[in-house]
């Protein structure tokens, strides 16, 4: 079975509700790292012969259009992860449909005009924004993952498994992040810091359960995460948590994670043909 590995390709300082040293309006001021830590998980890639999905921040696609144009040659798919970082809970209807024809215009500038996946900055689709998904049917979007089965950015009662969900546009496909249980809670077994505390054996062993029973599952990750020596910024302590919790060590994990198992892009995995939407 085919699982999915997904990366958002964004700044280590793009951080949803931090105001400050990481205000919007000092993001052209500060060191940019999104290029060489690409470029290392491409090659990262390249070695276990994975391809999966990048979620492309608009705002760096408008900086930095070859790198879009690398990631798209070395066979990866090309979504959205919106243009400016925002949650999609704090934007109006409207003001989230301008945000996502910038970031497809950012996209296509850089030579992809075809997208089909959509992920929010900080799994910000979640009960306060079901609207959205109306929004990205309208727009085209075939598939979305953006709903997490975790408590605080999401609900742990959505689904864990791909489905498709109807909007007023159409249907769109779902497909949720790998997560696991710790003491009772879902934790986000699939990426972020539930993935760098997991033992990569534990993490394999999840997937091969979920696949035994026709379940694949999506792991996502940033490229901050496998930076060698990432900056560091002064943040609320959950925020510091789930930012910097055990980065080292992370690229040798996730490559024995990728090594084990068969990952491909989402829009190879879920049923886009012409009977499956």
């Amino acid at each position: 079975m085919r699982n999915c590995l997904t990366v958002d390709v964004e700044e280590w300082f793009h951080i949803c509700g931090v105001e400050g040293a990481l205000a919007q309006t000092e993001w052209d001021r500060l060191p940019s790292r999104v290029v060489g830590n690409t470029r290392a998980l491409l090659d990262l890639l390249a070695r276990c012969g994975v391809r999966g999905t990048f979620f492309v921040l608009g705002w760096v696609a408008e900086r930095y259009p070859d790198l879009v144009r690398e990631i798209a040659q070395a066979g990866h798919e090309i979504g959205s992860h919106g243009h400016v970082h925002q949650r999609v809970y704090e934007m109006t209807p409207q003001a989230f449909a301008a945000d996502l024809d910038r970031s497809l215009a950012a996209l296509a500038a850089a030579g992809v005009r075809s997208v089909a996946g959509f992920r929010a900055p900080e799994w910000s689709i979640n009960d306060r924004s079901l609207w959205a998904l109306d929004v990205l049917a309208q727009k085209q979007f075939r598939f979305d993952s953006s709903m997490a089965p975790l408590r605080i950015i999401g609900n742990p009662r959505y689904l864990q498994v791909p489905h498709p969900r109807a909007t007023s546009a159409g249907r769109l496909w779902e497909f949720p992040p790998l997560v696991g249980q710790w003491l009772g809670q879902n934790v986000p077994l699939g990426g972020g810091w539930g993935l760098r505390m997991t033992p990569p054996e534990r993490v394999i062993r999840t997937i091969e359960h979920r696949n035994r029973r026709g379940m694949p599952v999506a792991l996502f990750l940033h490229p901050w995460e496998i930076d060698a020596d990432p900056p560091r910024a002064a943040l609320p302590w959950t925020k510091h948590f789930v930012h910097y919790f055990r980065l080292a060590g992370f690229r040798n994990r996730l490559e024995q994670v990728l090594r084990a198992g068969t990952f491909a892009p989402m829009g190879d995995v879920l049923p886009l043909g012409p009977h499956g939407l």
